[in-house]
């Protein structure tokens, strides 16, 4: 299996199962099957890698300490706030991260993407701005609709958003990178 489709494999599943599990019994069991999902995940990327991502490990904590509290106080409250901590750190460190002049995206993409910095500054700031409504989404749909209609935005509305907002920033990657590369004289 090629390491994207790995990634997204590993990074989706326990996404998925919470969703099927969900279907068939309770927020709660879907919820406890979420949190070993995510463990499932991480050993196997660490399986196949043999080194932990950082943002992995920093999803399964959350899951683990959100979905504990949800079952310890049984409140759903805990798992349905789970993405936007998630999507508030990323938007945050992302956005701080600029701050301080540090382009943890760049880090993250440059494997695949080489720009110059203007162009990572600005990716970095459309992204952290992404995450942050992301976050703010969430926190709207889980405190004014039904249970799940949350369930469905989580899984069928965000990963589409997610993916839709990716492919429009894809001129700018590639009119970016064509540009670098014409200044320091590499080709594709």
């Amino acid at each position: 299996m090629n390491p994207q489709l790995r990634r997204l494999a590993l990074d989706l599943g326990p996404l998925f199962v919470f969703f099927i599990a969900y279907r068939f019994f309770d927020i709660y069991v879907a919820t406890g099957v979420f949190m070993v999902a995510v463990l499932v995940a991480l050993a196997l990327d660490y399986l196949i890698e043999r080194k932990f991502s950082p943002v992995p490990i920093m999803t399964a904590v959350l899951v683990l300490v959100m979905g504990g509290l949800t079952l310890y106080s049984k409140n759903t409250v805990f798992i349905k706030m789970k993405p936007t901590v998630l999507y508030a750190i990323f938007g945050l460190t992302l956005l701080g991260g600029m701050a301080v002049n540090r382009l943890f995206l760049k880090y993250l993409l440059s494997l695949g993407f080489e720009m110059p910095d203007t162009a990572w500054r600005a990716l970095t700031f459309r992204y952290g701005i992404f995450f942050l409504v992301l976050a703010t989404a969430n926190e709207i749909v889980w405190r004014n609709f039904p249970e799940h209609i949350w369930v469905d935005f989580k899984v069928w509305g965000v990963l589409p958003l997610i993916l839709l907002f990716s492919l429009t920033q894809a001129p700018f990657l590639m009119r970016h990178q064509t540009e670098h590369e014409k200044k320091t004289g590499e080709s594709s």
